[in-house]
């Protein structure tokens, strides 16, 4: 792929290009595909920008659900040690209803 592009190679391509496009046109020409060039460059820097923020988006979601997923947790665990009391005082209750077996 690299003979592709030698000296003599360019030459044939820019006779060609003058043969066909003529010595007025070769300038429009040059300056449509460098704007063309240009505004590709330009939307994929806006592409990857958007990348950007879609990941900082992302990561911001990822700690809230961290965050969230943390509270659910200790509220459970909070809820379980009050059933765990409230068993116990019950059990408590029903042992001193009973009195001792003797």
């Amino acid at each position: 792929m690299g003979e592709l592009f030698t000296a003599p190679h360019l030459i044939v391509v820019a006779v060609v290009a003058l043969v066909l496009f003529g010595g007025k046109k070769l300038p429009e020409l040059g300056k449509g595909l460098g704007e063309g060039l240009r505004g590709f460059k330009d939307g994929m820097k806006g592409i990857s920008e958007d990348d950007a923020a879609a990941e900082q988006k992302n990561r911001e979601l990822e700690a809230k659900k961290k965050e969230l997923e943390e509270k659910a947790y200790q509220e459970a665990k909070l809820a379980a040690e009050a059933r765990v009391a409230a068993e116990s005082r019950l059990a408590a209750e029903k042992n001193g209803l009973q009195g001792p077996a003797a």
